[in-house]
């Protein structure tokens, strides 16, 4: 069986996650980020794509005060292999690319099957983290790997945290284009939950 999947959005009022500039620290608060530390401590494994890793070079670890959480696998995708040495979960994450694999730090590489883009497909992607014995995956980021679960359909759960800022058109979407033209093509999701954290707004949505 196929991990389940939780996508995380930690956004602006409009969906945005950075500036155009690609500043985006902080735009939810201290609360929220908190949650984000528990949802990753709750999961078996967190993927990002590898432009994440280049805008932000994340560590990609649940850390919470006073605590020693269970850590996940990091995930990267990363078609050409632009992970660099130096970024700070290369010392043991599993990057999944459609490139020749070569070494990365102390990253396990795995080639998997592309999809018409030449991107890691999805399909191939969720059989790679069941056989590594992955039942749960969080993804965080960016807009177009969010973009790509959904449009494939394999996204059970969306955790939204919206922060009460509001950035405009330049801003960066939380999840790029989907290729639907029509309504009736849009992908529904059933609103589970509202709550407040901090000064954000904490969203919790199913498939439907």
């Amino acid at each position: 069986m196929r991990p389940r999947v939780t996508l995380k959005l930690a956004t602006s009022l409009d969906g945005k996650i950075a500036m155009a500039s690609g500043e985006s620290q902080w735009i939810t608060g201290e609360a929220s980020r908190l949650q984000g530390h528990r949802l990753r401590a709750s999961h078996d494994a967190i993927l990002v794509g590898v432009e994440t890793v280049l805008a932000d070079d994340p560590q990609l670890t649940a850390r919470i005060a006073g605590e020693a959480p269970k850590q996940p696998l990091r995930v990267v995708l990363d078609s050409r292999l632009r992970t660099p040495a130096t970024a700070k979960l290369a010392d043991g994450a599993l990057i999944l690319t459609t490139a020749e694999p070569h070494g990365i730090g102390q990253s396990r590489v795995v080639r998997v099957e592309s999809d018409s883009k030449g991107r890691p497909a999805i399909a191939a992607i969720l059989a790679t983290l069941e056989a590594e014995g992955i039942r749960s995956l969080l993804i965080e980021g960016g807009g177009r790997v969010a973009a790509s679960f959904i449009q494939a359909g394999v996204v059970d759960i969306i955790e939204w945290f919206r922060a009460p800022m509001i950035l405009g058109e330049s801003g960066r979407s939380g999840i790029a284009a989907l290729e639907i033209t029509k309504l009736s093509d849009a992908p529904r999701f059933q609103r589970l939950a509202v709550q407040p954290s901090g000064d954000d707004l904490w969203e919790r949505y199913e498939k439907v």
